[in-house]
């Protein structure tokens, strides 16, 4: 088993390409929608991506 979260996996890929894509929000939405909670580490992830994309060094495509 992976020892990373499906959402921390998303996370990484956007940081990756440095885009949050539309499939990419979704499928963490998705994820967390069938998990019916988030871990500490998810949350951590999801906080760092989302002061990624407030600084400029993630942008957010439509």
């Amino acid at each position: 088993m992976n020892n990373k979260s499906v959402i921390r996996n998303l996370v990484n890929r956007a940081l990756l390409v440095k885009r949050l894509t539309p499939e990419i929000e979704n499928l963490i939405n998705q994820e967390l929608t069938e998990q019916g909670h988030i871990t500490d580490p998810d949350y951590e992830a999801l906080e760092y991506l989302m002061k990624a994309v407030d600084q400029g060094k993630v942008s957010q495509v439509s």
